[in-house]
């Protein structure tokens, strides 16, 4: 590298790159996100979404899961790029840019024990303690971002077990939206999409005469998706 390159870089202020990842868990019904407490000053003890530096030789997407693992525990998360945050007084201790990952998950493939023993907890979305820095900011824009995949993209079949009930799938979706949702108009809409088939077996946990099960079709739905199709549902 030439030398007045080198005076370039040396002469200019220098910042932190962050990544906070922001995981959304889907368990019982309810919406869940994954925080623990932060362990560092400025602003030690105060509950933060899974966050740290990037190291100066990994990529953002590697830092992330490496910081999600060291943090939780937990492995193998898919993880989007939300969008960066990089207001000059956003953190007290430096100048530091953050770089957020999203991802949402269905609990029942986790290890919630594994996290707990890490210090990170699952708190319900309308539940959460207040969250250091611009953290509330991460959230509002992280759930902002799956309503609007939602409309076009049939997530929520993606994380209830292979089979359920259209009660389950409608609780699904309230949890996302953050409002209820007419019954009939959810049933009727859901089965106009065509990306599912229902079974003979039913599900009776929670009452006697139980409600009929099914599954996605997921070979209709890429057939559907390729097309152009609109998949919004409330």
């Amino acid at each position: 590298m030439p030398e007045h390159a080198l005076d370039y870089y040396s002469k200019n202020d220098k910042m932190y790159v962050a990544t906070d990842c922001i995981i959304f868990g889907f368990d019982e019904g309810k919406l869940k996100l994954l925080i623990f407490k932060r362990r560092v000053e400025p602003l030690k003890d105060s509950w933060s979404l899974i966050g740290s530096f990037v190291n100066l030789d990994e990529d953002v997407d590697q830092a992330a899961k490496r910081v999600l693992s060291e943090i939780t525990g937990l492995e193998r998360v898919f993880m989007e790029e939300l969008k960066s945050y990089g207001k000059a007084e956003r953190d007290p201790g430096y100048r530091t840019i953050s770089i957020a990952q999203y991802a949402l998950i269905r609990l029942e493939a986790y290890n919630k024990e594994l996290v707990e023993k890490h210090g990170a907890h699952w708190y319900e979305i309308d539940a959460l303690p207040n969250l250091v820095l611009d953290h509330n900011q991460m959230v509002n824009d992280a759930l902002g971002r799956i309503k609007r995949e939602a409309r076009y993209k049939p997530i929520g079949f993606e994380l209830l077990p292979e089979k359920f009930t259209l009660p389950q799938l409608q609780q699904f979706y309230e949890a996302i939206y953050q409002k209820e949702l007419d019954a009939r108009n959810f049933r009727k809409k859901v089965l106009s999409l065509k990306v599912l088939v229902k079974l003979d077996e039913k599900d009776k946990s929670t009452s006697r005469r139980g409600a009929f099960l099914y599954k996605f079709d997921y070979k209709n739905y890429q057939k559907l998706l390729e097309s152009g199709y609109n998949f919004e549902i409330a």
